[in-house]
């Protein structure tokens, strides 16, 4: 059976990604795959923060994110080095820190795609 690890790089704010990369997710799962893992990375890491106050009329990506990982009981993990270096301190709940080793340790018995 084919295991996805999703990887996600931009801000949930900036572009589609996150939509783009539930969509995915979903298929993926309703087509009999599975889902090992979302990393996010870089600026997706804004995504874990607690602090972010969404107008609203915004869509909440990362929230509509967690809930599916947490639905699925997919781990989301976050680069606890990228959050850092973005000022995040609080974090969300339902985002896991992690670094890059675990998740490349991971990416062993799935096909990495990016968002």
């Amino acid at each position: 059976m084919t295991t996805f690890s999703l990887l996600l790089t931009t801000s949930p704010l900036a572009s589609q990604d996150f939509a783009s990369a539930l969509q995915f997710a979903g298929a993926a799962l309703t087509a009999g795959y599975q889902v090992d893992q979302f990393f996010l990375y870089q600026d997706a890491v804004l995504a874990a923060a607690a602090d972010i106050d969404l107008p609203a009329d915004e869509p909440n990506l990362s929230q509509r994110l967690a809930d599916f990982c947490r639905q699925h009981q997919i781990p989301l993990l976050y680069c606890v080095t990228a959050a850092e270096k973005r000022g995040i301190v609080t974090v969300n709940t339902g985002f896991i820190a992690a670094g890059l080793a675990e998740f490349a340790m991971r990416l062993t018995d799935s096909k990495l795609v990016q968002f």
